[in-house]
């Protein structure tokens, strides 16, 4: 399945030059695990602590960085994938899934603190933003966010 994945950057000394090719092999895993099994497209924007405060405080009203924001395009159930229920390129008939926003800086620094490094934080940060966009959320430490976090470790697998 070939996905259209936008990957750039608002910010130019970021540094880790490998990181769009991590970012599009994580969406297309996350995908073929959710059996997404129509052509989509994701837009990622990398960036630093600044970049992302600014967003998180002007859309959600939080005055704070953090790793990922997420910005569905679609009302989606978890789990259910229904390319019917969501919006499309009028040009190529793709599903479009919305936009997320990662931090470089966050995932160097959880990559350090986890004991995984940054390869392996920015493609789970992917993953999780794409759940994300298929309608999974985590608002509370619920099923909800067991289920998630199930999803996020299937996907990631050892072999990451």
């Amino acid at each position: 399945m070939e996905h259209e994945v936008y990957v750039s950057r608002d910010r130019t000394n970021l540094g880790h030059n490998e990181s769009a090719g991590l970012v599009r092999k994580a969406v297309g895993m996350a995908l073929r695990a959710e059996c997404v099994n129509v052509p989509c497209i994701v837009s990622v924007m990398l960036t630093d602590d600044e970049g992302i405060h600014a967003v998180n405080k002007e859309y959600r009203g939080v005055d704070r960085a953090t790793d990922v924001l997420s910005f569905p395009l679609n009302e989606l159930e978890p789990g259910r994938f229904d390319p019917d229920a969501c919006e499309k390129d009028p040009e190529t008939g793709h599903v479009m899934l919305g936009d997320m926003m990662i931090s470089v800086p966050r995932c160097e620094a959880q990559g350090e603190e986890f004991g995984h490094g940054y390869k392996r934080e920015i493609m789970y940060l992917t993953v999780h933003s794409v759940l994300h966009l298929l309608g999974y959320d985590h608002v509370d430490e619920g099923e909800m966010k067991r289920r998630m976090r199930a999803r996020e470790k299937l996907i990631m697998g050892d072999d990451v």
